[in-house]
């Protein structure tokens, strides 16, 4: 990271927002500005994994982020308001992210956050954020639970938190958009499903099961693990006498990758399959080119790197002198905070060009009608709150690297 002091020159308080004038770029916790001067200053606040075993993604979020606030003061895109982003680290865990949630939701400059990764760290955060009127556009969170309800796979389909939106598809189509191309495509036939406990592995993995057993699949095995353990060797065991063609694991990648190197070093003769969070070349480097190999994963939209509507992203984050991958989630977080800003845009405008005493509420009802042309493609939301781009696409590892073999949506 390159790190500069933030040297606040002036400061006073306006129109119930922070006003100051402000010049530098990146502090030692993570914030940025952008190098823009103007009157208001709007804080974007980040959620993700900064440390830790799943940084690798956390870090391309945080730089994407940074890079939209960058590009939005650049422009003055909104006249009279400078952008800041200040990231904070939960380390993939559900109570770091729920004491960073109140520690944004007291900073009154934030009007908007980013993040957080995993959809069980969004579970500990969403009452804090609506209580406090405070929007959160998570880049990564899969699980259909935080926008639709516990009772979503039985139809009753209800909107707990208005203030949250994801930039990223569901596991309800990601799980069964990989069960279809398994059985229908891959030939795969009968399935070990394993997955961590945790909010997005289970629920992937049941929605994985319940589609692949639709089409006809055979589930011979299920298994719970500890992604701390590392040791899957009694699992292992179990998936190479099960006589399974294909494992599908729910989970991230820092357990998939010694996963999967553990069960084709137990002699198993099997493709392992997961989500968006097995698509990483860190998953590559865990499990072993050679044990990877042929291996699949999903992930949410199509390739970044084959939209036109990314060539930008892709030159600028590359121009930017980011030491880290934008990863799988880059494009999500450029347009998850390009939303905050949009909406912010909306509630300045509509207010004669300054900010409202209810500023967070403001941005929160604007937020449901953002629409724009973003990096990863069209960007609104639904009455969930979900994203309207159902896109996913399948990778699978050919020497030693993800390629994309087909993006598509899930036709059930």
């Amino acid at each position: 990271m390159r790190n500069r002091s933030l040297l606040i020159l002036t400061t006073a308080v306006t129109a119930g927002a922070l006003t100051l004038t402000a010049c530098g770029s990146r502090d030692d916790k993570g914030g940025s500005d952008g190098g823009a001067s103007g009157g208001v200053t709007v804080t974007i606040g980040l959620d993700a994994p900064l440390t830790g075993e799943l940084s690798a993604l956390g870090l391309g979020i945080k730089n994407s982020a940074d890079l939209a606030v960058q590009t939005a003061n650049k422009k003055e895109y909104v006249k009279g308001v400078t952008f800041k982003l200040v990231a904070l680290d939960d380390q993939g865990q559900p109570s770091s992210g729920q004491q960073n949630a109140t520690k944004l939701v007291a900073d009154k400059s934030i009007l908007g956050v980013v993040g957080p990764l995993n959809s069980s760290v969004a579970e500990s955060m969403q009452k804090v954020f609506d209580d406090a009127k405070l929007v959160e556009v998570s880049p990564a969170n899969t699980n259909p639970s935080l926008s639709q309800g516990p009772n979503w796979a039985t139809g009753d389909k209800k909107r707990s938190y208005a203030s949250y939106f994801r930039t990223a598809t569901t596991d309800a189509i990601q799980g069964p958009f990989a069960a279809q191309y398994v059985f229908n495509k891959a030939k795969k036939t009968k399935a070990f499903i394993i997955d961590d406990k945790k909010t997005y592995g289970a629920g992937l993995a049941g929605t994985f099961k319940g589609e692949f057993e639709k089409l006809g699949g055979k589930v011979i095995g299920t298994e719970h693990v500890n992604p701390d353990t590392k040791d899957f060797s009694a699992v292992a065991t179990k998936v190479k006498s099960s006589g399974a063609d294909v494992v599908y694991y729910g989970g991230e990648y820092p357990a998939a990758g010694p996963l999967a190197k553990q069960i084709k070093e137990a002699g198993a003769k099997v493709t392992v399959v997961g989500g968006d969070a097995l698509y990483s070349p860190e998953y590559v480097k865990l499990a072993g080119a050679a044990a990877a190999e042929g291996d699949i994963a999903t992930s949410v939209g199509s390739p970044i790197e084959s939209l036109p509507s990314a060539k930008e992203f892709l030159a600028n984050y590359k121009n930017g002198g980011y030491k880290e991958a934008y990863e799988a989630y880059g494009g999500y977080s450029y347009d998850s905070t390009w939303s905050i800003i949009e909406a912010v845009k909306k509630v300045v405008d509509g207010n004669g060009g300054k900010l409202p005493d209810d500023a967070r509420a403001k941005v929160v009802e604007a937020m449901q009608s953002v629409s724009f042309d973003g990096v990863t493609g069209k960007v609104s939301f639904d009455e969930f709150g979900d994203t309207t781009n159902k896109q996913l696409t399948v990778y699978t590892v050919k020497n030693g690297a993800y390629a994309p073999v087909e993006s598509g949506t899930f036709g059930g």
